[in-house]
């Protein structure tokens, strides 16, 4: 008897003991327990099991088929699987009936555990001896959940968890997934304390010169609106597309500071010798002269560090962005705002550190009105570590916090992870120890919000670090 729908082990067990014992489609009767039918009609008792070999495609096409709501999937699964043991070149036969259906209801599930893994929304329920948890519910097509919740155990490792859905639930607490019954949306809270922070982040990342409505409902059915925090604010997002577009095309670009041109002048290299910069007054206004490398071509100034002159602690970030470029300070854009935040929320107090950047000048593609952030390469970034050393010998500090791999690469000069080097502490050449942590621009990027969460905490706890390691 099928006792649980969607269940492939249960069904590769009748499966197998079907083939084993020669027993033909047309002789099995698939109702599932729910039904209160047999697997094999009026007799409960198995074939022998026996050594069946079947191609390791089908076997894992039908792991995910099975989980299909059609009623008649256990028995089509098993005449395709019939039929393959006798001619193993079965699924490369495009038009044969089976496999043309075997292969858009495997598309079928795909999609449903590609929906599944971007829509699930996680509430808050609280936290418990320093571990958070969460609740989520999603109404999926077919009976994905043994599909999906392996996904949603590697992404949220640190925190507990349940995903509640009409079929089945899935539970990560204590280090452990397991499985129970379905429930209802009830059981899930409307809404938590992030909800309007990830509607506010949804808002500001809309882009409604870029709105493609059909493409838009494809991506995001809207069956899954009901269970979006965000699906309350694309409706008046998508009314205001029009007005928001043409208040785009009247406002200007961002136009280059006036003054850039007269830094595209190449100056001798000799200029930037060590007797040239004895004060990081001199070492600013280098900056702002300098043409080692090409990124000076297009940037509008250089960008220099600022901060306490004897700091304990230096930051160094990657390179300066839209604003830093337009404004001639680090850190003033939304990675800066993010910044502030976690330096506050950890107990450090800007004003006594020294920030900077691994990159002094802003690189960037042009896209229409904007300027799109791009990565420096490693040869831009060790030419620029002179400008770099100079600020470490100046500040002094005893405790260095790298903020991305490209600044990782510009203070040790080696390219090395982010994720091999954090959560360590690291001995640097003269003494100084490093930190290493992410960008806070990452943070901004990442859409998912418990993992945004999840990041942001231990963004805050490298800051903590360094703060306890500084005093």
């Amino acid at each position: 008897m099928l006792t649980t729908p969607g269940d492939f082990a249960e069904w590769r067990v009748a499966a197998r003991g079907l083939l084993a014992a020669g027993v033909a489609p047309e002789d099995v009767n698939w109702r599932g327990g729910e039904d209160g039918a047999t697997l094999f009609g009026d007799d409960n008792v198995a074939p022998p099991a026996g050594a069946v070999s079947l191609p390791r495609e089908l076997l894992e096409i039908a792991g995910r088929v099975v989980c299909h709501r059609d009623a008649q999937v256990p028995a089509r699964l098993y005449r395709i699987v019939w039929r393959a043991a006798r001619d193993r070149s079965l699924l490369a036969r495009t038009t044969d009936a089976d496999i043309d259906w075997l292969r858009k209801a495997d598309k079928a599930i795909r999609r449903d555990v590609h929906k599944m893994h971007a829509f699930v929304r996680f509430r808050r329920l609280g936290e418990d001896a320093g571990r958070e948890s969460f609740a989520a519910w999603f109404e999926p097509s077919h009976r994905i959940l043994r599909l999906t919740a392996p996904f949603f155990q590697r992404r949220f490792t640190g925190m507990d968890w349940a995903i509640v859905t009409p079929d089945a639930r899935a539970i990560w607490q204590d280090e452990t997934l397991s499985y129970g019954p379905g429930g209802t949306k009830d059981e899930v809270p409307d809404r938590d304390i992030v909800e309007d922070q990830w509607r506010t982040y949804y808002g500001a990342i809309f882009n409604p010169a870029r709105v493609k409505i059909g493409a838009m409902r494809a991506e995001m059915p809207k069956k899954y609106w009901k269970n979006l925090p965000e699906a309350q604010d694309i409706a008046p997002l998508l009314a205001t597309a029009g007005a928001r577009v043409e208040r785009m095309r009247a406002t200007a670009v961002s136009l280059a500071n006036p003054q850039t041109e007269k830094w595209r002048t190449r100056v001798p290299d000799e200029l930037f010798l060590d007797d040239d910069v004895k004060t990081l007054g001199d070492l600013a206004r280098a900056v702002e002269r300098c043409t080692r490398c090409p990124l000076y071509c297009d940037a509008t100034q250089g960008v220099a560090g600022e901060g306490l002159e004897r700091a304990r602690i230096m930051l160094v970030g990657e390179q300066p962005g839209d604003q830093e470029d337009l404004q001639g300070r680090p850190f003033v854009g939304p990675a800066g705002q993010v910044l502030n935040e976690a330096l506050e929320e950890a107990g450090l107090d800007r004003k006594r550190l020294f920030l900077t950047n691994a990159v002094k000048h802003f690189k960037f593609e042009p896209r229409g009105k904007r300027r799109l952030h791009q990565n420096p390469t490693t040869g831009e970034i060790d030419i620029c570590r002179w400008w770099l050393d100079k600020e470490r010998a100046f500040v002094q500090p005893e405790l260095i916090v790298t903020l991305g791999g490209s600044a990782l690469r510009g203070v040790t000069g080696k390219s090395a992870s982010i994720k091999s080097m954090r959560g360590a502490v690291h001995e640097l050449e003269g003494g100084a120890k490093l930190v290493a942590t992410i960008h806070p621009s990452f943070l901004l990027r990442l859409p998912d919000r418990a993992r945004a969460a999840e990041e942001r905490k231990a963004f805050v706890a490298d800051l903590i670090r360094a703060r306890k390691l500084a005093a």
